[in-house]
């Protein structure tokens, strides 16, 4: 498994940019918006349509394959959005991450091409309403037509000495998640890029969307839900697949094994005996994932605010 990464957008991944050299139609708004585009959707022109009615700084739109054959025909109808084109297998952390470090606004908007978007959804004074949270990202009220119940709210909690994550369908203003949905959110870009950004050697979407979100909480961020601020899917929102694997261990170890002490956080040594016993790995790359851990853990300890015993404990009032 690779070292985990130690500075933003790590790594360099090779792209075709079309478009974008146009400016946007009436800035409103020091929002930028990345659409992250599942491939092929009919829904596609109608989004951008709306967005471009919108306000925004920039848009950014990311194919997952060059097989679109109607990129041309869009940058040319769009001439003001850019489109990316990954040349490489890639997350869709690795395509925010990308986006993070293209646009110029204060804050982005992350969206998919299976949300609808109508013009007046994010509105000059409802962005301004949601930035005074001050929150790292503001998730919003996502609707589901064919599920009434579908959870949106997430929360840490313990179940026979392990950390388990509580959902919830239950929505009110300003309650904190502890992570967005399917990366859905508005998010402020330099707390994203003081983060770190996505970590690309977990490419499970669950457990890397669920490791930059915890170090955030960890870091003294926070993230919530405004319910004035509503999509709805179009289709079946995704499953989480939460098997465990290489991810969850790298989550694990960066998340779950940082103890707070005094003024930073750290991993014990003594910590390494109890990781070995629950990893599915030989005794030499376990020790090499912890060591990793623990020096990327003190090269940051000072950024920590608490460990996930004291989130968990005192979650809901953080």
């Amino acid at each position: 498994m690779n070292s985990i990464p130690s500075i933003f957008n790590q790594r360099e991944i090779n792209r075709t940019v079309l478009g974008g050299k146009d400016k946007m139609p009436s800035v409103s708004l020091n929002v930028a918006v990345m659409l992250l585009n599942g491939g092929g959707s009919h829904y596609r022109i109608q989004m951008l349509e709306n967005l471009s009615k919108c306000g925004f700084k920039s848009i950014i739109s990311f194919e997952k394959t060059s097989e679109n054959y109607n990129l041309e025909n869009f940058s040319h109808k769009f001439p003001f959005v850019k489109f990316i084109v990954p040349l490489e297998d890639v997350t869709d952390g690795d395509l925010i991450n990308i986006g993070m470090s293209e646009v110029d606004a204060d804050y982005v908007l992350v969206l998919r091409d299976t949300v609808s978007f109508a013009p007046d959804a994010l509105t000059a004074r409802l962005a301004e309403k949601l930035l005074a949270q001050k929150s790292y990202c503001v998730v919003p009220r996502l609707i589901c037509p064919y599920s009434p119940s579908f959870p949106i709210v997430f929360s840490p909690s313990v179940r026979d000495s392990m950390l388990t994550v509580e959902t919830n369908a239950t929505v009110s203003d300003g309650i904190p998640t502890l992570y967005p949905f399917d990366y859905i959110g508005l998010y402020n870009r330099d707390t994203f890029i003081h983060l770190g950004g996505y970590d690309y050697t977990i490419t499970s979407p669950y457990w890397q969307n669920l490791d930059l979100s915890f170090r955030a909480w960890l870091w003294g961020e926070k993230i919530s839900i405004s319910t004035a601020f509503n999509l709805s899917y179009l289709e079946e929102p995704p499953s989480e697949d939460t098997t465990a694997n290489l991810g969850s261990s790298r989550f694990y170890l960066k998340n779950l094994v940082p103890v707070f002490v005094d003024d930073h956080g750290m991993i014990p040594r003594s910590e390494f005996w109890v990781y070995l016993r629950r990893s599915s790995c030989g005794f030499f790359e376990t020790l090499h994932q912890f060591a990793d851990a623990r020096e990327w853990v003190d090269k940051n300890k000072f950024r920590f605010r608490r460990d996930a015993a004291y989130l968990v404990e005192q979650w809901g009032n953080l």
